[in-house]
């Protein structure tokens, strides 16, 4: 029988596959408040779990979307995401040994610093002709490994994409525009995503029937946020602060939730 848990999931892996398409984060980060306090899963690690698995499909999806449109930039989205990749693994390890409800206070702390970011970061027009190569490498390799080994590292730790921070990490590494950042960081949140899926799956810390619905959700969300991605990108810098205010929002929640139970 179709549940109405299973309706909600439903409806947040379509948010999820939404936000990622259209502006290449928010989805992820808002994954395991959506499955903690809406779908009603009790533990933040299988939360954490379950919505990397689903985080990871649903940006696979994107990027297949985003490379048909060309705003990928492969050799900078592929040195990226194997710069996070390790850092990614030995932040679902830490991850795994702290509890549940600091876990998810801290999570809270981080989308609010993540969600400020994003609000205050000014928009620019970017470099559409920028790639890595072997004379470009000198300049732009050392900034995209150290990016991609921290926002790994965060990913992993707290089971999110890290669209949010893989853009502005891309923007400021290569100075491309956002659009092809976007595109681009999708690759990353796919390589994360699985990462961190794979490290708690080991451990038992998913539940698949969740994670198909989440995935199920997202699809129909990508290929929406995909299409509109395109014609709202003179947009974008409007439709990233109004979400980043609704990321402070749940952040807040989130963390005053845990701070009322850890220290309440």
């Amino acid at each position: 029988m179709f549940a109405a848990a299973d309706f909600l999931t439903l409806v947040s892996g379509g948010l999820i596959g939404l936000t990622l398409g259209l502006i290449g984060g928010g989805g992820s980060i808002l994954a395991v408040p959506l499955l903690i306090y809406v779908v009603g899963v009790a533990s933040p690690h299988i939360a954490i779990g379950t919505s990397a698995v689903a985080v990871a499909a649903n940006a696979l999806t994107g990027v297949l979307l985003h490379a048909r449109a060309k705003t990928v930039k492969w050799p900078c989205a592929l040195v990226f995401a194997a710069s996070g990749v390790a850092g990614a693994f030995a932040g679902a390890k830490l991850g795994k040994a702290i509890g549940g409800e600091f876990l998810l206070f801290l999570f809270g702390l981080v989308m609010i610093g993540v969600g400020v970011s994003m609000f205050l970061r000014k928009s620019a027009g970017g470099n559409p002709d920028v790639h890595l190569d072997q004379a470009s490498a000198r300049k732009l390799l050392p900034s995209l490994v150290a990016y991609g080994l921290g926002v790994g590292a965060l990913s992993g730790f707290f089971g999110i994409g890290g669209g949010f921070l893989i853009v502005p990490g891309l923007i400021n590494a290569t100075d491309m525009p956002i659009l092809n950042a976007v595109g681009s960081s999708l690759v990353s949140v796919a390589a994360f995503g699985l990462a961190t899926a794979a490290s708690y799956a080991m451990s038992g810390l998913v539940d698949w029937h969740i994670a198909a619905l989440l995935l199920a959700g997202g699809v129909a969300g990508a290929l929406l946020g995909t299409a509109l991605a395109g014609r709202l990108a003179t947009r974008k810098a409007l439709l990233a602060r109004v979400f980043a205010v609704i990321v402070v929002a749940v952040g807040l929640y989130v963390t005053a939730r845990g701070a009322m139970t850890l220290f309440g």
